[in-house]
């Protein structure tokens, strides 16, 4: 029998600090469509939980107002499957909320370990992370949103995930379609 969630992942779906297309650091807008499909490959994949991160005030009552027409709401029963990846958010002010919230509930801090499009020299495999997610230790997967991470958010992380590459030269992947090939390959079964 599968379990319903991994016990040591979490997923942190980030707007601030996050960067424009000219490089500026800014907070950026809540997508309805990132809440659904990230929640929905998050419990497809048994992430524990899926933190929304923003600090803006009408940002995390929009978010509210989302999980619940669908956790509480008629989209409660109009769509039970919904409902049941929709129950994994949790709406946060800053990854130390974050982190915080998973000591609390699980005993041990967790490590961070973020995303990007860039290759740098502190980043690890998808390889090296599936098995550092072998140990049972808690670790929080940090996407950004616009156009990614700020640097030194980038910089005060654990680790770095390598970039996910097609083939192409082409690197601009939704944050929604880098999460589900992200955990895809991290937990997906083949044969």
């Amino acid at each position: 029998m599968k379990k319903s969630y991994t016990t040591n992942l979490y997923v942190a779906l980030t707007h601030y600090p996050v960067v424009n297309k000219n490089g500026d650091v800014i907070a950026s807008a809540v997508t309805n469509l990132d809440l659904h499909d990230i929640s929905r490959v998050a419990k497809t994949y048994g992430v524990r939980l899926f933190f929304v991160v923003t600090p803006l005030e009408d940002q995390q009552t929009l978010v509210e107002k989302l999980v619940s027409h669908w956790v509480t709401g008629f989209g409660s029963s109009y769509n039970p499957k919904r409902r049941e990846a929709m129950e994994l958010v949790r709406i946060k002010n800053s990854l130390d909320e974050v982190i915080d919230d998973i000591r609390q509930n699980g005993g041990k801090t967790p490590k961070t370990v973020v995303t990007s499009a860039k290759r740098g020299s502190r980043n690890i495999s998808f390889g090296k992370f599936r098995e550092m997610l072998s140990s049972g230790n808690p670790y929080v997967l940090i996407f950004g949103t616009g156009w990614g991470l700020a640097q030194n958010f980038v910089v005060e992380a654990d680790y770095v995930l390598d970039p996910v590459t097609g083939s192409t030269d082409y690197n601009h992947l939704s944050v929604r379609s880098a999460a589900a090939i992200i955990l895809d390959r991290l937990f997906g079964t083949y044969t």
